[in-house]
């Protein structure tokens, strides 16, 4: 039988070679040892009912007792093993396995092993409610006692879950503070602010928070600069030499969008100029301030070129009244 078992596991080996999941070969490196264990049990049942060498009276007992024990254990190590190696797999992929990986397969082992217990204890016919019902008096009252700790456990796992943030994202929080996404954990969210000061924040606040999401739907995004010319300029002019400069900006500034063609809209008579906003776009939040910065030194110095006026308020002084006052 180890011998079909070796020759048939080796075609379905080469098959889960060819496929693109890696599940496949995880569920086949999980399940080896386990169905080696599980054909030596069945080896020995038939050996044991058509063999010339049963076993009779107490051996019996201890016989198939061994059976048992080694057929639940290769159940045990079965997902025992599959559990881990997926979250070992998949921890790059999942934000809060990446700095939780090692507890998961912790929980995850004592689970399965705990879980196995029990069927084995009730397969030899130890009643097992009492141990249940231990257990549930036990939980309730851990559960009580770390309320606050489950709370933020729970909204990590709706935060992986729904993904409203991952790590390496832009982030501003309605509390005002605004960073990167550096760790997202089982009780707090890190996130990274520009200072490179770091903000620890529970994940229950989180989910219960307001979040603005810089990196959705998209990473990149709009720059608008606001801008106002002279009441006697030529607007078309103004218009063709502000996009000039934009798409100067775009394609020699670092984080600036190469390929997108900048506007401008007019949109207000003010008391001093025609204003209008330039929509200009960044590759990622952080770049806006550099693209915003080199655009208007860019379009300051082509506007005096160009003789394009950008007024300002003036104040008079009234002396006579001053002096009266």
């Amino acid at each position: 039988m180890l011998i079909i078992k070796k020759v048939i596991y080796g075609q379905i080996r080469r098959l889960a070679d060819r496929t693109k999941t890696e599940i496949d070969n995880i569920v086949l490196d999980s399940a080896d040892l386990p169905l080696t264990l599980l054909i030596f049990v069945t080896g020995a049942v038939v050996l044991e009912k058509i063999g010339p060498f049963g076993v009779d009276g107490e051996l019996t007992r201890y016989f198939f007792v061994g059976l048992r024990v080694t057929t639940v254990l290769a159940i045990i190590m079965f997902f025992d093993r599959l559990l881990r190696s997926l979250i070992k797999t998949y921890s790059e992929k999942v934000d809060i396995l990446k700095t939780s990986g090692n507890v998961a397969q912790g929980i995850v082992r004592i689970v399965v092993l705990g879980l196995g217990v029990l069927i084995l204890l009730d397969s030899f016919g130890i009643s097992i409610t009492p141990i249940i019902a231990s257990l549930g008096v036990g939980s309730l009252a851990v559960a009580l006692a770390l309320q606050p700790t489950l709370e933020n456990f729970f909204a990590g796992i709706q935060l992986v879950i729904d993904k409203p943030v991952k790590v390496g994202q832009f982030v501003k929080l309605d509390s005002g503070e605004e960073g990167y996404v550096h760790k997202i954990g089982w009780r707090s969210t890190w996130v990274r602010m520009l200072p490179n000061n770091v903000v620890v924040i529970p994940n229950k606040v989180l989910t219960n928070s307001k979040v603005l999401n810089y990196y959705y739907p998209q990473q990149d995004l709009a720059v608008l600069v606001q801008v106002g010319v002279h009441y006697n300029s030529d607007l078309v002019y103004v218009e063709k030499v502000t996009i000039e400069v934009g798409e100067e900006v775009m394609k020699a500034v670092k984080g600036g969008v190469p390929d997108f063609k900048p506007f401008i809209r007019y949109h207000t008579f003010a008391d001093f100029s025609i204003n209008f906003t330039v929509i200009l776009r960044a590759k990622e939040f952080v770049d806006n301030y550099l693209v915003k910065h080199e655009f208007i030194k860019r379009l300051h110095k082509r506007y005096a070129k160009e003789g394009i006026i950008i007024p300002f308020p003036i104040k008079a002084i009234n002396y006579d009244q001053e002096k009266a006052g």
